[in-house]
């Protein structure tokens, strides 16, 4: 059995199955509700119901307080249908979001190589093309592992029957630990995607900086990929930072993009390099490179950034000191074990600043 949700103030209408999701039924007829958690948490997807009959779910009660319940507000992304229903919810349409529905995929593993001693590159061919943005990110199901975790897509476009993802080990982590430890090649795994709202704006003009951490360098590595497929003219720098030489990893592909590309600037940066001899790169944290190059001043540019909690936090402080402000941010935030959610990314954080 299936119902209809009449999604306002764009009056789109879409199927939603029995069991499925009013968020999950939009994502795949390509109609992005705003949403970060994606299990009841947050308080993102929060839409109003105008009429019909919803079931909750296992809404948070914080996400979701009683006096939200008894007005007919639900959280997208655990509500489920038990008669045709209308809804209204806050979505901010965006002229270069793409929109493509999400849709399930059978993977093989090709190829896991060891990109630095904490992060494996890990390399899937899908059984068809998956159309999507560079920046987007994946749900990946693994064996024995309870619920989908989500990974940033670290490939272009260009290579849609392709996904490559940037895998960090974190303690205590059952995915992290899965991919690490038992993952091997011609292991078949499925996925859906794509998912996210985390891209470049085409349509707004500024040179581009991006600030990538850790695995972070995922998405901004498919998105200046992307750019410079295309022949992209505006100045691009990136800006990567790492603790030690052997965690800074595709070193060798971004210097060699940086010879072959006029428009490219590559900046490695390590926090802990002071008894390292041979480095002759910036020494620091990656946002204090990022001032030093530009001298404290970002106004004019765009800045898009990937990595854990305080290095996001760290970077959003100098782009502000230097007159760069919300309208010219935008982010992507990993938060794992170690930043205190429950295990490692069970979805990739997208909000505003």
């Amino acid at each position: 059995m299936s119902y209809t949700v009449t999604i306002e103030p764009i009056g789109e209408q879409i199927e939603v199955e029995e069991g499925q999701t009013i968020l999950q039924a939009a994502l795949r007829h390509g109609v992005w509700l705003p949403f970060a958690c994606g299990h009841g948490t947050c308080a993102t997807c929060k839409v109003q119901v105008v009429d019909g009959d919803v079931d909750v779910g296992e809404a948070s009660s914080f996400a979701l307080m009683d006096s939200e319940r008894e007005e007919g507000k639900v959280l997208a992304c655990c509500a489920t249908l038990e008669s045709d229903v209308t809804i209204e919810a806050d979505i901010d349409v965006d002229e270069d979001f793409e929109c493509y529905p999400v849709e399930d995929y059978q993977a093989t593993v090709i190829d896991i190589v060891d990109l630095s001693p904490t992060i494996k590159g890990v390399h899937l061919k899908l059984d068809r093309g998956m159309t999507f943005q560079a920046g987007q990110y994946i749900n990946l199901d693994l064996p024995g592992v309870e619920g989908v975790r989500a990974f940033s897509l670290a490939n272009p476009p260009s290579r849609p029957d392709e996904v490559e993802l940037h895998v960090r080990l974190v303690e205590g982590g059952a995915a992290t630990s899965y991919i690490h430890q038992q993952l091997k090649e011609g292991d078949t795994l499925n996925l859906s995607g794509p998912y996210g709202q985390f891209f470049v704006r085409g349509s707004q003009p500024g040179d581009l900086i991006f600030i990538a951490g850790g695995s972070g360098l995922s998405s901004p590595q498919s998105m200046i990929l992307n750019l410079l497929e295309q022949g992209d003219k505006r100045q691009i720098v990136l800006f990567q930072g790492a603790r030690n030489r052997a965690e800074l990893y595709n070193y060798e592909l971004f210097e060699g993009m940086a010879r072959d590309h006029e428009n490219f600037t590559y900046v490695p940066a390590l926090s802990q390099a002071d008894e390292d001899v041979s480095w002759q790169g910036f020494r620091g944290y990656v946002h204090d490179a990022a001032s030093a190059h530009f001298e404290g001043r970002f106004s004019g540019r765009k800045a898009y950034m990937c990595g854990p909690p305080p290095m996001i936090d760290a970077a959003i402080t100098a782009l502000m000191q230097g007159r760069l402000f919300e309208r010219d941010i935008f982010m992507e935030k990993f938060l794992t074990a170690a930043d205190g959610a429950d295990d490692v990314q069970k979805s990739a954080l997208f909000k505003k600043i």
